[in-house]
């Protein structure tokens, strides 16, 4: 009788093996005795080291300044003695130093509202341009911001010379003759306006630029359901886009303080703070008073009280930014 072949038992599949995969970091690490490699942090150093130099060698030599007896003598000699907050007490108790601050915070809260208002209606009409004047204004916004500071001032002051003004001759060519060979920087409350202007037509593309980046964030569905409610432009604006951009607004005020509380370079190239007094704001005061009187102790108590100043509008927008992240 032939064999009868038993049925072939299958055998059980072998379970395959799972990749093998690196080990973790924190177990490379360990094999390693804990050691990094340092090649990123020696390249990054220098970089890191120059900017802190940069930045907190002038600030800390300003500050020592501050609490010494820094004349010209001192500066040559290199030896000066310690006198205190002697500085800062002549400084609090000058009434021009005062007369300085609120001629400061009054031609920041002007510029600053202006270049708001101005910056929110470029970018409200950008948006609502089409697409060939929406590059062009874009374009003229991004070129008038790229010009130099030293540039446009010289600019605006063959605009508004007395002799060769173009200003001078459109006010006499349009019948004004009191506006011939007019003097501008001779009178404060001219030059004060002019610079004024200077500042809000350098600041307003930048802010308008980055209000018309936050408009474009809006969704669209919200001004429809807006409409269909029957709200107008203004209550659109007011309750649906502004508050969709208010930490953009926020950033951009803040920003646009800064700019123009610490304004020095258009004032000093256009008047040095004439005529007398007139456009003398805190940063041109410090040097003034630095080189001028060559109190370069009180120049530099001057800049400290400039930056304790700025510090507090930089912690009013931090606190501003945290209570809106913990409302949201």
């Amino acid at each position: 009788m032939p064999a009868v072949r038993e049925p072939a038992v299958p055998r059980p599949a072998a379970r395959p093996r799972p990749p093998r995969t690196s080990a973790p970091p924190a177990a490379a690490r360990a094999r390693s005795g804990g050691r990094r490699n340092p090649w990123p942090y020696l390249l990054v150093a220098p970089a890191v080291l120059g900017m802190l130099y940069l930045l907190l060698y002038p600030l800390a030599r300003a500050v020592l300044i501050s609490f010494q007896d820094f004349r010209l003598r001192e500066l040559i000699s290199g030896d000066a003695k310690f006198v205190g907050l002697a500085n800062y007490r002549t400084l609090l108790t000058d009434p021009r130093f005062w007369t300085v601050v609120r001629r400061t915070f009054l031609f920041m809260a002007v510029n600053v509202v202006l270049i708001m208002v101005l910056a929110l209606l470029v970018a409200l009409m950008t948006e609502r341009l089409g697409r060939v004047w929406r590059a062009v204004v874009l374009s003229s916004l991004v070129l008038a911001w790229a010009m130099p500071v030293v540039a446009a001032t010289t600019v605006f002051q063959w605009l508004f010379h007395s002799e060769f003004g173009v200003v001078n001759w459109a006010l006499t060519s349009l019948g004004a003759e009191s506006f011939e060979r007019y003097p501008w920087f001779a009178n404060g409350t001219a030059a004060y306006a002019i610079i004024v202007t200077l500042v809000v037509w350098q600041s307003v593309p930048f802010a308008a630029i980055t209000l018309y980046s936050a408009l474009t964030t809006v969704p669209a569905e919200l001004h429809e359901s807006a409409r269909l409610d029957g709200a107008g432009p203004w209550r659109i604006l007011r309750s649906v886009t502004f508050p969709a951009i208010r930490p953009i607004v926020m950033l951009v005020l803040c920003l646009e303080v800064i700019w123009t509380f610490k304004a020095f370079v258009q004032i000093w190239v256009m008047t040095k703070g004439g005529p007398g007094d007139a456009t003398t704001i805190l940063p041109v005061y410090a040097v003034q008073t630095a080189l001028s009187s060559q109190r370069y102790d009180l120049g530099s108590a001057a800049s400290m009280i400039t930056v304790v100043l700025m510090s507090g509008v930089l912690v009013l927008y931090l606190r501003q930014m945290l209570r809106q992240e913990n409302e949201s």
